[in-house]
This record gives structure tokens, sequence and C-alpha cells, in this order.
């Protein structure tokens, strides 16, 4: 199975969420896909060199039909794609992300994907949500929670986990603990932890990235058991998203 059909990203609005390979995954994804649209409800680092081009606007709807009626006049509008559609440019190193509303009207708007970054993990392996987290659109087809299996062996520290003490919280253990195949399951499964906020309708199906050989795949084939015994979710997909290949999908 690819990776679009693993994760069911070939239509409709995919969101991101979690930590150890969303941005990754999402340019894999975008430059797979026809008239792919990448966007963020969150802060996302300059993605420039990942799409074939970027638009900052305000209005990402009236700018996605300007530049379809452009396209039209010219014969076409496949150089700009895939398209990435942001709000501002909050410094050198970042942009900022839409409200989940305009990300929802700009999907109803487009005729192809649409891919979102709906959560910030600073790089992490792991996380848990804050209180406002993820910003997933309602209208949302598609949510990936990611985790690496590189957390691993590491301590359930900052080092490691973006918000340590949540994680913690949600997974009977304490901050400093060594992170364990059963506890990035549970994170997976937990409706405080990457199914937060999975709007109804929409089809969750966590992503364990990192699996590089065949010592991870085994440790990813535990953490996926636990995300079955605990919840609701289709499969859950192995990979090696720096190659963007599918290993393994757990049903």
């Amino acid at each position: 199975m690819n990776i679009l059909d693993a994760l069911d990203a070939a239509e409709g609005t995919t969101c991101l969420v979690g930590a150890g390979g969303k941005k990754t995954t999402l340019y894999a994804l975008a430059n797979r896909l026809d008239r792919a649209i990448l966007t963020a409800t969150v802060r996302i680092p300059i993605f420039d060199a990942r799409v074939a081009s970027v638009r900052v606007t305000e209005s990402p709807v009236a700018a996605l039909r300007d530049l379809d009626a452009s396209a039209t006049e010219e014969g076409g509008s496949g150089d700009a794609f895939p398209l990435g559609l942001v709000p501002e440019r909050e410094r050198d190193d970042r942009y900022l992300g839409y409200d989940p509303a305009t990300v929802d009207a700009l999907a109803a708007a487009h005729d192809g994907p649409v891919l979102v970054k709906a959560d910030g993990a600073r790089t992490r392996l792991l996380k848990a949500p804050a209180d406002h987290e993820p910003r997933i659109p309602p209208g949302a087809d598609t949510v990936v929670p990611v985790a690496s299996v590189g957390a691993v062996g590491e301590s359930l520290s900052a080092e490691t986990v973006h918000r340590p003490e949540r994680v913690a919280a949600i997974t009977d253990a304490a901050v400093g603990d060594e992170i364990t195949p059963e506890l990035i399951g549970r994170v997976l499964a937990h409706e405080a932890g990457s199914l937060k906020r999975v709007p109804d309708g929409a089809t969750p199906i966590p992503l364990v990235n990192a699996v590089d050989d065949a010592a991870d795949e085994a440790v990813a084939r535990e953490i996926a058991g636990v995300v079955h015994e605990r919840a609701d979710v289709p499969r859950v997909v192995l990979a090696r998203m720096i190659d963007a290949a599918v290993v393994a999908v757990v049903s």
C-alpha cells in the first residue's frame, strides 16, 4: 500500500497532529498529490522550497479563485501546485496559520486535497496537546496523529517530548520515566492525547514514524497493538517518512 492510500490522503482534508514527522509527512503527501494545497492552523516553518509555490494572503479562497481564473485564461495552473497558502509571515523562519473555519472554507472551494498542519511539537518525538490544541478544522476528513518510534527508550522529558507533564498525566507515568511502546500507544489512543478534538465524521489513522529496520518495526507493532486495544481506528500505519515508505499497515 502506498502512503496516500494508507493515510486516506488522496482527497478531502487531511490534518496532521502529534510529533515526530508531521512536516515530513505533509511535504511527502503534497508532492505525491494532484492539485494539493498545503496550509496550517498553527505556526509552520517556512516551507517554500518544499512546494511549487506559496501565496501569503489573508484571503486564501479569493487567492485560489484568482489562480484558477488565471489558469483558465492561460491554459493550466499545474506549475502552481502543490500550493502553499498561509496568512502571514511572522518572522524570518515561520508563517502563521489560518483559523480552522477559514481552512474549511478553503477546502470547500478547492477541487483537490488539502493538507493541514494542525498543531506544533517543537521538533520533539512525542507530545500531548495543550488546552488550546489541536486546531483541527471541523470539516476534516482524516486526522493523522504522528509519533516517532525513536522516542522509545528515551526519557519522558522535555528533550524528547513536547509537554512531558501532559503525557505523564494521561499515561499513568511520571516525568523522567523511560518511554515504552505501551506509553506511546496510550498517547496515540487517548482522547486527551493524539485523538483529542477529532471531529465527528473524521477518520483517525495513527502514524508511527521512523521505522528504519526490523527492530524498529517490532517496536512499532507493539505500539500499534496498544492503540488497537484502546481506540477505534481502522489501521495504524508504520512508516519511514523520510522516504515516504510504508513499512506495514496494522489493522
